[in-house]
């Protein structure tokens, strides 16, 4: 997982870490039940001045959400290189 806060939601580094502190802290409470996959967070602007708890919620209804997408199977390059053997000739 990867989590960007830039200075223009947050000029403090004070700011900038308590929304990366959240957010990282909703992911390992979750990440048990997401899909597997590489997660980035973007903070945006608005982020500033919400409370620590409606982050938290806002994450949580966002990581259910990505929790019931079923992932897709992965696609071959080859004819039948999806686990079932080919046809012979």
């Amino acid at each position: 997982m990867g989590v960007t806060v830039s200075k223009r939601v947050d000029k403090r580094a004070v700011g900038r870490n308590r929304i990366k502190r959240v957010l990282r802290d909703v992911f390992r409470r979750h990440r048990h039940e997401l899909p597997v996959g590489d997660y980035v967070l973007v903070a945006k602007p608005e982020a500033r001045g919400v409370a620590a708890a409606v982050l938290r919620d806002e994450l949580a209804q966002l990581f259910t959400r990505a929790s019931a997408l079923k992932p897709s199977p992965p696609a071959g390059t080859m004819p039948g290189s999806a686990g079932t053997p080919s046809p012979a000739p």
